[in-house]
């Protein structure tokens, strides 16, 4: 499952409004709007009710709700654990010393000598 639409939903359903959520992000709510509908239809049954007034959660919403941040949580554990630990042995830069003298063209740092 995409975690960024795990985020998004989650967001949508801590605020119960899509603007407020997309404002978070700093992305148009056509944007997270989208994302819940492609949750949606990966998981085959409808998150937010649209018969509602206002934004509510179905039932099926507030059990994925959990197992989303759940989700989320496990994730962001696994990419902490995965980070290097600092240390270790400093490698020196090599390069790649001086660029190659092309014929015809004029050497770096040289002037013409004037006559």
């Amino acid at each position: 499952m995409d975690p960024t639409l795990l985020r998004h939903f989650v967001a949508a359903a801590e605020e119960l409004h899509f603007a407020h959520a997309a404002k978070r992000f700093e992305i148009p709510r056509s944007t997270l709007i989208a994302s819940v509908r492609k949750l949606e239809s990966d998981l085959g049954y409808e998150l937010f009710d649209k018969t509602a007034e206002s934004t509510v959660l179905t039932a099926k919403g507030v059990v994925f709700l959990e197992d989303a941040r759940l989700q989320l949580a496990k994730s962001a554990a696994a990419a902490r654990a995965s980070v290097a630990a600092p240390g270790g042995k400093a490698k020196a830069s090599k390069g790649k010393g001086r660029a190659p003298a092309v014929k015809g063209a004029p050497r770096v740092g040289k002037r013409r000598q004037s006559r």
